[in-house]
């Protein structure tokens, strides 16, 4: 494949720092000392260095050239999902400077990969979406494809549990659109969302032989009888027709310390799954609830057309996370999830709308007129779930994610949300290029739309001590928190990677678009050090950062 050349600088990112570092293709700047523990200020880390080290560039430019990615530790081979190819791309990382590609899995429709023990699996969506699809089950040390299973419709995400003796799957079950039989448009199908729980029994040796993967599906049918509860508690079910197993859609899958509990996000329903693995069950579905945008240290920028202009305002965030991670502080367990946020948008239903495309109800917003202005939230983007009154005028205004990242306990409870600290941090950074697009540079244009979309996260233990990284989607780069404390996370830094000054289209901007973020512990790392891996899904590119 011919490759494009890259202009690959070291790029270190100190905490304490106070300047922001330019370099060919990386920046890096020190941490914006925010965070809020239900609004209350947080504390400023201790010093992180982030290194990037090297990128391979798969030459695919916008079409998932590289999205989520896993690590064998004892090949020292990372796997990262080329979508536009339908292969899982094998990369050595002996030397982390110089990634190469030494294979690929060809595996049509994959969506996520995962590794233990030098056993891959391998999330793939059938050809018709709504239909089931299938974890494809490979030897890492040499590519060789073992099993193949069928799971639900549209496995999104794939994770062994930490023993490697199960594999999680999320089903996401999208429509395909929400048109109904007899209109002007064919009828949509939509499947139903579920978790599938792979039980594996693997022998010894290299790779693990696999010898035998047993499916069990946990389903949200017994829940269809609950509708106007789990409405009533602030879980979204809102597609049209849809049944309460059918509008649930699984997004990302964190596993507990034993192995015993999923937690699952419920993206699109701004809810969380708790699954009991060993009976494959559904136990819970908890609403997230809502942040407000109106407290103190929770501001946003809510316009494309005002430059920076973080503040706060009379809305309230549908949390709305994508990725999670589990992790152990204090004799508990927690998780930290990304708020992305999501709205549908299919043949027959679109969700957004603009805060001044409609009515607001005149006691909840006297000074509706002026809110509506492009300046102040008129651009907004919020749902048109949003409540209204009995004349149909919008009395809450639920704009789509929180830009932030949260701590939430073992049963779903908030403990700590991030506040507007990521918008915070990449105003200061890249005040010429804040809250710009993944795709191309166009300074503000995500204000109005979710802000910076932390999307992947991911956690690790550098020195003892426990962090989350998250990626930011739209302006690039990574962020990370210290969890020592998870009632009080410190800001612990940010590295962003891609190139402003160069073209995106034409690759040299560096990377773009993080999506799938992988910590590979000093232990298992070829150098000895703590690394992050990120598949960055609209340059196309894999790259390899050192931590310190």
């Amino acid at each position: 494949m011919k490759k494009r050349s890259t202009l690959l600088a070291l790029a270190t990112v100190t905490v304490m720092a106070a300047t922001t570092a330019l370099l060919p293709s990386a920046q890096a700047t020190g941490s914006h000392g925010g965070g809020h523990g239900h609004g209350k200020p947080g504390h400023q880390g201790g010093k992180l260095d982030l290194t990037l080290l090297g990128r391979y560039e798969s030459g695919k430019f916008d079409e998932g050239g590289a999205e989520i990615t896993a690590y064998d530790s004892r090949t020292r081979k990372v796997f990262t999902i080329n979508a536009e190819a339908g292969t899982v791309d094998i990369l050595d990382i002996r030397n982390p400077a110089e990634p190469r590609r030494t294979g690929r899995l060809v595996t049509p429709g994959a969506n996520s990969v995962t590794v233990h023990e030098g056993l891959v699996a391998v999330g793939q969506e059938a050809e018709d979406k709504t239909d089931r699809g299938t974890v494809s089950f490979f030897r890492a040390s040499d590519g060789r494809k073992l099993k193949e299973v069928r799971v639900g419709a549209l496995p999104d995400m794939v994770t062994f549990t930490p023993k490697g003796d199960r594999v999680v799957v999320a089903n996401e079950g999208e429509p395909d659109s929400y048109c109904a039989p007899g209109g002007t448009e064919p009828a949509g199908t939509d499947p139903v969302g579920s978790i599938s729980v792979i039980d594996l029994d693997r022998g010894r040796g290299p790779g693990g032989e696999l010898r035998r993967a047993t499916v069990h599906t946990a389903g949200f049918e017994k829940w269809d009888r609950r509708k106007k509860e789990l409405t009533r508690d602030g879980v979204l079910i809102y597609g049209p027709n849809a049944s309460v197993s059918q509008d649930i859609e699984p997004e990302y899958v964190a596993v507990s310390k034993d192995g015993r509990t999923a937690w699952v996000t419920l993206q699109e329903n701004n809810a969380l799954a708790l699954v009991d693995l060993r009976r494959a069950e559904v136990e819970k579905i908890v609403p997230l609830g809502e942040k407000d945008h109106s407290a103190r240290g929770n501001g946003l920028d809510a316009s494309d057309e005002d430059g920076v202009n973080i503040r706060t305002w009379p809305v309230k965030g549908l949390y709305k996370p994508d990725g999670i991670h589990a992790f152990s502080a204090r004799g508990d367990e927690y998780t930290v999830s990304a708020n992305e946020g999501d709205a549908r948008e299919w043949d027959c239903f679109a969700e957004e709308v603009r805060v001044k495309d409609v009515e607001l109800n005149p006691k909840a917003f006297p000074d509706a007129a002026a809110l509506q202005e492009d300046d102040a939230l008129g651009r907004l983007n919020i749902t048109s779930t949003s409540p209204t009154d009995s004349q149909g005028r919008v009395t809450e205004l639920n704009s789509l994610g929180g830009r932030s990242i949260s701590v939430r306990d073992e049963r779903g409870r908030l403990v700590w949300d991030s506040g507007d600290d990521l918008e915070q941090l990449t105003a200061k950074a890249f005040p010429e290029n804040f809250n710009t697009d993944n795709a191309e540079n166009d300074p503000d244009s995500r204000s109005d739309s979710k802000g910076p979309e932390p999307e992947g996260i991911t956690t690790g233990s550098v020195r003892g001590t426990t962090y989350a990284f998250v990626g930011l989607e739209r302006p690039g780069g990574i962020a990370a928190y210290d969890l020592s404390d998870p009632r009080r996370p410190k800001a612990a830094g940010y590295v962003n990677s891609r190139d402003f000054a160069g073209d995106p289209e034409a690759g040299t901007a560096g990377d773009l678009g993080p999506e799938g973020v992988l910590f590979v512990a000093a232990k298992d790392s070829p150098t000895g050090d703590a690394l992050l891996v990120v598949g960055n899904e609209i340059s196309g590119t894999t790259s390899v950062y050192r931590v310190r």
